[in-house]
């Protein structure tokens, strides 16, 4: 079996954990394989470790034979690997080293654990949709995202009106700072941050809300994700922010976006015990109530 490795920074207190992962991948007969600067990172007793090992750059050096990828860090790491995966199959592990970890949901107190459940296969898989964009130009090397599409006005400029079209007819216009579109998985984050409601990773939809609307009769709406949303943006500035998870660019408001649903899924394993409610109930205290 062979596993990839990916990480974009670890501090250097946790090379520690390091090493016993690798540790506990040779005992289990898995060969990983390494993304080449965190390999470059690595305290050199944890690179004569693995001395021999190869490494990959981008998601083209992944080969077939790759069944799994292990994202080490947060949940923006995971949403790095996302992007390296594609829609080549490989399965997504994620142990947390960064803070909330909702979506790298495995401590590193469980990382032997989780390897042993790798080569046993006694896991679980879910199934996650992404967003896809679509612009009449070349915005991202990735076009899709695993929590949200994000239009924004820039720091400095006033709210923006964001003309918003279901399947070509129209929605709704909003004065807001801003508009999330998220998927189902995304809906426990920057959504829910302004006011979205949460809905379950397999419920097939979308969710849209505004940043900091300028009307009080303006709530989120919960779409189908068979719907193709398109939109216009007007406003004093010449430019607004169009963002793909953490990934941003700058571009002119006569740009023309839509967003629909990506035609491939990514999966993300976890282990029996965290499913989705344990996971809000842990993370987010769901229905923490000091009296019980």
């Amino acid at each position: 079996m062979r596993v990839a490795i990916y990480s974009r920074v670890i501090d250097q207190d946790y090379h520690t954990e390091i090493h016993s992962l690798i540790s506990a991948l040779a005992e289990n007969n898995i060969e990983p394989v390494i993304y080449q600067p965190f390999f470059e990172q690595l305290h050199d007793s944890i690179r004569q470790q693995l001395n021999g090992t190869k490494t990959f750059r981008n998601s083209d050096d992944l080969e077939e034979s790759i069944e799994f990828i292990i994202s080490l860090g947060g949940d923006g790491t995971l949403l790095d690997t996302v992007t390296l995966v594609r829609d080549k199959k490989i399965a997504i592990l994620g142990i947390n080293f960064g803070r909330l970890g909702f979506l790298a949901s495995i401590s590193k107190e469980e990382m032997k654990t989780a390897v042993a459940s790798l080569k046993g296969r006694n896991f679980v898989v879910d199934s996650r949709s992404l967003i896809h964009l679509d612009a009449d130009r070349t915005l991202f090397d990735t076009p899709y995202a695993l929590n949200e599409f994000a239009i924004h006005k820039t720091d400095t400029s006033p709210m923006i009106k964001i003309h918003t079209y279901l399947n070509g007819e129209f929605l709704n216009t909003y004065w807001a700072d801003g508009l999330i579109v998220s998927t189902p998985t995304g809906s426990t984050g920057y959504s829910l941050s302004c006011g979205g409601p949460i809905v379950f990773p397999d419920s097939g939809s979308f969710v849209i809300t505004p940043v900091a609307p300028h009307n009080l009769n303006v709530r989120p709406i919960v779409v189908p994700d068979n719907n193709i949303i398109s939109f216009e943006v007007e406003g004093r500035a010449d430019h607004f922010i169009c963002a793909l998870d953490s990934r941003r660019e700058l571009v002119p408001k006569s740009i023309q976006l839509a967003v629909r649903r990506e035609s491939f899924d990514v999966n993300i394993l976890r282990l029996n015990e965290n499913n989705f409610l344990t996971t809000l109930r842990k993370k987010l205290s769901w229905g923490l109530d000091t009296r019980n």
